[in-house]
């Protein structure tokens, strides 16, 4: 177990990092257990019990997050490898949300993929808008998942039953109308005046995108909350310890998520 940087805690013997059991006697064996070796012996881990531990899931997210930026560097100087990147992290992210078991392998794929398509458009970004767009979008993003997991972590936000159905058929809207923007952006002949689709039109001198982007974003944040929910039940559930990779990856699709529609709404803000 980590140690502690509270004093009040170090001082117990419970919470030290690494304290292993002091011998026992093997004339006392049948006696009453050595309370003080108990309270030395190192806890259990996760690879000790099989369980899913928030530690582990830290780690595995870390992980995860370590080969997104590895291959996002590859696609920041190959913008050219984004729509193969967008296709294989398409298809994976779908094959991974399905799966019945967790596939770490699957979904260290998955976040291979998802760099080389974030590299590729944050460069593609970043040399249309100026203003240092993809740095905001990293600091916005961060500052969401931050701000949302001091909140459950406190207890403020959590998951509810109306809440979740809301957010699903708001997500089910907002695919739908993805869909037929990228049909429109495609095959429709788009011009230049109009190079994020709908989202370039204007109601009431308000650009479309800017409102569906903050819809995007707050669905984003409520889909964090999710994220930490499934953890924190998967943890006090004693979940087996594999599935510390499926909340690495939800948190990964989020966080992602979340990033694309920061960039999409400050490039639509420098256009305006």
């Amino acid at each position: 177990m980590a140690r502690s940087n509270n004093p009040a805690l170090n001082r117990v013997p419970a919470f030290r990092a690494g304290g292993a059991p002091r011998p026992v006697d093997p004339n006392t064996v049948g006696a009453a257990p050595d309370l003080e070796a108990l309270f030395n012996a190192r806890s259990a881990g996760s690879a000790e019990t099989g369980r899913m531990s928030y530690e582990d899931t830290v780690v595995k997210t870390v992980v995860l997050f370590a080969v997104l930026l590895a291959a996002g560097a590859v696609g920041w100087f190959m913008p050219a490898l984004a729509i193969a990147g967008a296709i294989v992290g398409l298809v994976l992210g779908l094959v991974n949300a399905f799966k019945r078991t967790p596939s770490p392998v699957l979904i260290v794929l998955y976040a291979a993929a998802q760099g080389l398509f974030l590299g590729g458009i944050s460069h593609i970004f970043e040399s249309i808008f100026p203003g240092g767009i993809v740095l905001q979008a990293v600091v916005a993003t961060l500052a969401v998942f931050g701000v949302m997991l001091a909140l459950f972590a406190s207890g403020k936000v959590r998951a509810s039953n109306r809440l979740t159905k809301v957010f699903l058929g708001a997500m089910i809207g907002y695919m739908v109308y993805s869909l037929v923007n990228v049909g429109l952006m495609m095959f429709g002949g788009v011009s230049s005046d109009l190079a994020f689709g709908l989202n370039s039109m204007t109601f009431m001198g308000i650009p479309i995108g800017l409102g569906v982007g903050i819809l995007a974003v707050l669905m984003g944040a409520y889909s964090l909350v999710l994220d930490f929910e499934f953890i924190k039940n998967g943890v006090q559930n004693r979940a087996p310890r594999v599935y510390g990779w499926q909340g690495a990856f939800g948190l990964m699709v989020t966080l992602i998520w979340l990033y694309v529609e920061f960039l999409r709404l400050f490039a639509i803000l420098s256009r305006n």
